[in-house]
């Protein structure tokens, strides 16, 4: 069967896979322990849901502006201006576009920025969907790494070596999925800056930004807490899946200046319209109860701070011979395993099928993620299990050896 020319590309998202895969797995009755979800294990919190049942018994159930409820764009840039962000920058609710998902909100800002023959940067090792969506768009990815040692960030002096004429786009996340890197505010305004002065736009992923381990503040750096003058064309990527342990509600939002929120607003309400209304009505909720909001994450935030100290700790005494990125944010363990491989183990996709077959351990393989030496695992999970999965990846690579 032949297929459009704009999917010959795609390639189904590896961490959704591997996901299902643990799932038929473990409906076929194996013993299986999933670490490869990249979604918060905790439950969304009951006044959140008790907001969009109310809404919905008070027929919020209709049509919206395809862009979003105006309080919410509204409720959105108040949240994003917490903690005195954004000051010295001209924020209102025309330039938020509620999507269904960050990941909506990333085609759009994809699609309406760039066209056959631009080129996109994606901060390497990347999330799955980066070069996919930017594949759909009909741009071409141009992947960029800094040095492992150094968590992979990007400087100015990397982004120029591979820049061209073609250079139309950058990708950049922080805290990264899958590696955990934070950007100091230093280092983010040294990219945002080359950025501005190339004319390139910054496409910039914060969904993890309030899941931060750092001791600057209850976020990690973003682009609202640098001067606006560092900035030029830019697109923020944030939304409620991850803080507010919303993932299937399925609500991102988009800022942008007016003129670029006007057309990713415009491509929206020919794609998919509005974001499902009650559940705006239930971000609406989340965005705007901030005081109680932030106790929530703070808590969620130091369950996930405690299991990566858990896991770090676990590592060291158990496999102290496979190397990790010790993460500042999200709640992702990006390891390096290129040194089993061998045999029938020839890449991170294979050392993955085999401690999944052997153990019942699901991984990623970074192969996914742009960087075939290394697997990621998820700690979004309980402590006996993060214990009992790295319990069972020794015990597998004690008796392949």
């Amino acid at each position: 069967m032949n297929f459009s020319s704009n999917i010959a590309e795609l390639r189904p998202s590896a961490t959704i896979a591997v996901s299902t895969l643990a799932k038929k797995l473990r409906a076929e009755g194996r013993d299986i322990i999933d670490l490869s979800a990249g979604e918060p294990d905790f439950p969304t919190p009951e006044w959140i849901c008790d907001a969009a049942v109310e809404g919905i018994r008070a027929g919020r159930t209709r049509y919206t502006p395809a862009p979003g409820i105006p309080e919410l764009r509204s409720a959105a840039v108040a949240s994003m201006r917490r903690g005195g962000r954004g000051e010295g920058w001209t924020l209102g609710p025309d330039q938020v576009v509620v999507t269904c998902g960050a990941k909506q909100a990333l085609y759009n800002a994809c699609t309406a920025l760039f066209g056959p023959g631009d080129e996109v940067m994606v901060a390497t090792p990347y999330w799955t969907s980066y070069p996919q969506i930017v594949s759909l768009a009909r741009a071409e990815s141009t992947f960029v790494a800094g040095p492992a040692d150094q968590g992979f960030k990007l400087t100015p002096e990397l982004l120029e070596a591979q820049r061209t004429e073609a250079t139309r786009g950058l990708i950049l996340c922080s805290p990264s999925n899958p590696v955990g890197l934070v950007y100091s505010l230093e280092e983010l305004r040294a990219v945002a800056r080359w950025t501005r002065d190339h004319g390139v736009h910054l496409i910039s992923d914060e969904i993890y930004r309030r899941i931060y381990f750092g001791d600057s503040g209850e976020s990690a750096p973003g682009l609202l807490d640098l001067d606006a003058g560092d900035v030029g064309s830019y697109v923020v990527v944030d939304g409620v899946s991850k803080a507010y342990a919303m993932t299937g509600w399925r609500i991102g939002l988009a800022l942008a200046p007016v003129e670029i929120a006007a057309k990713l607003s415009a491509l929206q309400s020919h794609s998919t319209s509005n974001a499902a209304t009650p559940s705006q009505v239930a971000a609406l909720r989340a965005l705007s109860d901030g005081d109680r909001a932030d106790a929530e994450i703070r808590s969620m935030v130091e369950a996930f701070r405690r299991r990566r100290d858990l896991v770090l700790d676990r590592f060291a005494e158990r496999l102290p011979d496979l190397e990790v990125v010790v993460p500042e944010g999200a709640f992702y363990l990006f390891i390096r395993v290129d040194g089993d491989y061998g045999g029938d183990v020839a890449d991170s996709q294979s050392w993955c099928s085999a401690v999944l077959e052997s153990v019942g351990v699901a991984l990623v393989p970074g192969a996914a993620f742009g960087d075939d030496r290394y697997v990621r695992l998820s700690y979004a999970t309980s402590d006996d299990l993060l214990e009992e999965a790295i319990r069972r990846v020794q015990k597998h690579r004690a008796e392949s050896d």
